[in-house]
């Protein structure tokens, strides 16, 4: 790398000078924005995130970002999805697993000054449930709760309609992060998104176009102060661009790097490669309502043609591992007892024959980038000339980010959907399997929710539902296991590896958090 090369001699003849500077850019629309070299810590992504508003976000690079501004009411412990206090300090569930008493943390206040407490959550609650606009994952998240009340000012009551076993870990979820309701109201949904006011560690500065957010340290945070003194995220959407600036020190950390690109960095002295395996799987999603993948042996062809093996071994090197089912193995419930699919052109042609369906031509959707998304042009090729081989044509059609996330979890009817055939990655929001068999397979949730393939199986539907409301893990797991079964030989979804989070840092930088939810812990970062 003539680059990396470059910079060690810089290195050498100049002193550490990527640590010890820090300089002044001037963006294409005029504004100012500061390098490497402050107290301070600049984080490169992968996408523009799609809103700072977590109640509507559905990608985990905005995930990443807007975290970092709110509290939960519970939070996820920094290695784990177990919970543990946060904006309640303490809860109490009843013997009927259905009416959980919150009580809330004294003398908190949102970044506005307001204050925060039980009118404020019932408040955050009616805003997410409210349908105006659809939040996504108001429904799955709380389509549970019969009521919710505040008898105080420190406590929050939530009734359930019937006991639900992940309840807490649903209150730890980054998508009920708990907002200003005078910002709120004051901003409107359609603003508040780029006008963030939370709890959190860090408060709002500024979001300049397709170029960065700026934040700051809250002085006033209830719980332990970040560091640093700023935290940015800078939008490199371009995988050797975000590199090339980590190289020069314009970003101190880069996220998502091309995985050829990492021994690179490994082997030398001035970077750090950071890692931490996922609740996450990159796959295919498959419209199951339409031809021609309303045919399950088209769908079986289609993964027996693609040498997954190859992709994981040859593409993603080592920041990714093979997937066998949809669930991430590190998923409470994962069985690996499910129907294999190995890789076979001979096979898929048989299949395809089977079904009538030889010589296909098929758009295949694929997005500019995108959280969790690893690398999807190197992956589209791949999968192209793997179909290619058994007589099958995809026409690879690409876009933006939020447009991919728009039409891929749009509001239409399976018929009217274009995407028949695209890319996606899910990274379970609370470690439960109910994350990924409810939230993306279950028939309630079909677009504008996350069930993009449209699936529906009335088997596998009574198993979901009986675990979900069933508190009793000993007697949950039995049926999710069965549940993969079923889901793994209908194959709505192909599954191709399970992502190994990875980002590359500068050396000296301590503290920097990976959680396997995907998003990021800045508070306890020092930078040298």
């Amino acid at each position: 790398m003539k680059k990396l090369a470059l910079l060690i001699m810089v290195l050498l003849i100049a002193g550490l000078l990527l640590v010890g500077c820090g300089s002044d850019d001037v963006t294409d629309d005029g504004t100012t924005t500061t390098t490497s070299g402050e107290n301070q810590l600049i984080i490169g992504i992968s996408s523009v995130p799609v809103s700072l508003d977590e109640q509507q976000i559905s990608d985990y690079n905005s995930d990443r970002v807007a975290s970092e501004l709110y509290d939960t009411l519970l939070r996820f412990t920094d290695d784990s999805t177990d919970v543990e206090p946060g904006l309640a300090t303490d809860w109490d569930v009843s013997e009927d697993g259905l009416t959980y008493t919150i009580t809330l943390r004294d003398g908190v206040k949102f970044h506005d000054g307001t204050d925060f407490d039980a009118d404020a959550v019932v408040y955050n609650f009616e805003r997410f449930t409210s349908g105006e606009p659809v939040f996504a994952y108001a429904d799955p998240i709380f389509d549970m709760v019969d009521s919710v009340s505040a008898p105080d000012e420190s406590t929050v009551v939530f009734k359930l309609k019937e006991p639900f076993a992940p309840f807490l870990a649903h209150l730890a979820m980054t998508q009920f992060s708990i907002v200003s309701p005078t910002a709120a109201e004051e901003s409107g949904i359609q603003d508040f998104g780029r006008n963030p006011v939370g709890t959190g560690p860090y408060k709002f500065v500024s979001w300049t176009g397709e170029t960065e957010v700026i934040m700051e340290r809250n002085d006033d945070y209830w719980g332990d102060k970040p560091n640093i003194d700023r935290l940015i995220y800078r939008f490199i959407t371009d995988d050797n661009t975000r590199l090339n600036e980590l190289e020069a020190g314009s970003i101190d950390i880069a996220v998502d790097p091309l995985p050829d690109s990492i021994a690179g960095f490994e082997a030398h002295s001035g970077f750090q490669i950071l890692q931490e395996p996922g609740l996450h799987t990159w796959y295919l999603s498959l419209n199951t309502q339409v031809p021609p993948f309303d045919k399950a042996e088209v769908r079986h062809a289609f993964y027996h043609a693609i040498d997954r093996e190859a992709i994981v071994d040859n593409i993603l090197l080592g920041t990714g591992v093979l997937a066998v089912n949809f669930l991430p193995p590190a998923t409470p419930g994962y069985t690996d007892d499910v129907p294999k699919y190995e890789f076979s052109p001979e096979k898929a042609k048989e299949l395809l024959a089977e079904a009538g369906e030889e010589n296909l031509t098929v758009d295949f959707w694929v997005p500019e980038g995108g959280s969790g998304m690893q690398s999807p042009d190197a992956m589209a090729t791949a999968i192209q000339g793997d179909l290619a081989n058994v007589g099958v044509t995809l026409n690879i059609k690409k876009l933006e980010w939020g447009a991919y996330l728009d039409q891929m979890f749009g509001d239409f009817p399976p018929e009217d959907q274009e995407m028949l055939l695209g890319q996606m990655s899910w990274i379970s929001d609370n470690g439960d399997p109910d994350n990924f068999l409810y939230f993306l397979c279950s028939n309630t949730q079909w677009p504008p929710n996350y069930n993009s393939a449209y699936y529906s199986n009335d088997d596998f539907e009574k198993l979901i539902i009986e675990a979900r409301f069933n508190p009793v893990w000993e007697e949950r797991e039995p049926l999710y296991k069965e549940a993969q079964q079923i889901l793994m030989g209908d194959l709505p979804y192909l599954p191709i590896d399970h992502e190994i989070i990875t980002a590359i840092g500068r050396e000296g930088i301590t503290g920097f958090v990976i959680h396997p939810r995907g998003f990021f812990r800045t508070t306890g970062v020092t930078v040298p």
